[in-house]
């Protein structure tokens, strides 16, 4: 797994050759070639970010393999990986569909193109959602849980570090199903009952992973056992907070930022803010960063709080001194968010709204460069959005 899901797109090819078999006749130099080697070159150059190269030689891979079970499907599966990173979601999702029917319990070693991952991807990718996306997770649990008994007893560096890899997929795959009956089946009878036992397992796999520690908190919000998901978070937070960027086992970026929205809920902003500011220094085209930054900067100005390192004078407010680096952080949201051209109007409009109470308050920041009448800003006094309730702005999704 280990990818957000992509965007859907349908497929721009009119046809395309069979899954399941050669795609027509090849050449006498051509049948000489061993797939096996093929398959590698298509994966370095999907993985080195050349993948219209990559799906030629992966289906060059997979016409060469008729008559050779393992070479077939391991092709199958990665052309399946190159269209979803070309955004052909269709055709993605109809090559781990013959792989399903080639491997149909994972059960195949994944050494010969078997295993859980065409599930994973095929309940990443599902039109359905719900229902049919926890089947397909199940299958994938279920087909890494047997992988995980066979390893048992294994000691080697590397089986060590391949079962730790299963164990993570594993859990997060747990918490996935989790998710989704706090969503789409949060309407079962059953769905809080699923989450505990779900929750319980991903932690007996991997108690201390910050993922896995997140959707535990997220659960007892839902719950509204608050003081037990901010102790999940603050143990979530501890397992990576003083490593460096580089560091494998710091969580990927939208983790860290579901962290701060989670954090940001449970009204541990100072802790949310921290997690914000190192993301930003990671990356400083992130819309969704500077506005949360900005949103939990107006939260502590509510509560009449600010953190230390941004009072300039000692006569200043708490609430002042945040609603001027709050500021700040949404109008640099703004910024980005036309620069980008972010898709995302519900926080553009949470952010212009923000600013204009913020303008009407502390007056307007004449240094602004939307004041030349350039970027986002310009039009913010004169455009009319629709403005939600305070209640429905306790954490504006985006």
């Amino acid at each position: 797994m280990g990818k957000p899901r992509p965007q859907k797109k349908k497929s721009s090819k009119s046809s395309k050759k069979s899954v399941l078999g050669p795609g027509g006749s090849v050449s006498q130099a051509k049948m000489s070639q061993d797939p096996s080697a093929l398959l590698d070159q298509a994966t370095i150059l999907l993985q080195t970010g050349r993948a219209d190269e990559a799906l030629a030689t992966a289906q060059e891979a997979l016409d060469l393999a008729a008559g050779n079970a393992s070479a077939q499907l391991q092709a199958v599966n990665l052309l399946g990986e190159i269209n979803v990173e070309l955004g052909e979601i269709d055709t993605a999702r109809e090559y781990f569909l013959g792989a399903v029917q080639q491997d149909p319990n994972g059960s195949i070693p994944e050494a010969e193109g078997g295993g859980a991952e065409k599930f994973l991807w095929l309940a990443q990718l599902s039109e359905q959602g719900g229902a049919d996306s926890v089947q397909w997770f199940e299958k994938g649990v279920s087909s890494l849980r047997q992988t995980l008994q066979q390893m048992e007893g294994k000691t080697s560096a590397e089986d060590i570090a391949d079962a730790t890899e299963k164990k993570t997929k594993m859990a997060n795959s747990l918490c996935a199903v989790a998710e989704i009956y706090m969503t789409d089946l949060s309407w079962e009878e059953d769905a809080e009952a699923r989450c505990e036992a779900l929750i319980s397992e991903a932690l007996v796999v991997t108690p201390d992973a910050p993922e896995v520690l997140q959707t535990l908190a997220s659960i007892r919000i839902s719950q509204l056992k608050t003081e037990e998901a901010q102790e999940a978070l603050k143990r979530s937070l501890a397992q990576w907070k003083d490593l460096a960027p580089e560091d494998p086992n710091v969580p990927d970026f939208p983790v860290r930022i579901s962290l701060a929205r989670l954090l940001m809920e449970v009204n541990m902003e100072f802790e949310a803010l921290e997690v914000l500011e190192r993301l930003i220094l990671e990356d400083d085209q992130s819309v969704e960063a500077w506005y949360l930054g900005g949103w939990c900067l107006y939260l502590l100005a509510e509560k009449q709080e600010a953190p230390k390192d941004i009072k300039d004078d000692e006569e200043e407010s708490p609430r002042h001194a945040s609603l001027i680096a709050s500021r700040e952080w949404l109008k640099q949201s703004l910024k980005l968010y036309e620069l980008l051209q972010y898709e995302d109007e519900r926080l553009r409009d949470h952010a212009m709204e923000l600013v204009r109470g913020m303008n009407q308050e502390i007056g307007e920041d004449m240094d602004d460069s939307e004041a030349e009448g350039e970027g986002a800003g310009e039009d913010w006094e004169d455009e009319e959005i629709e403005v939600e309730s305070d209640d429905d702005h306790e954490m504006a999704d985006s």
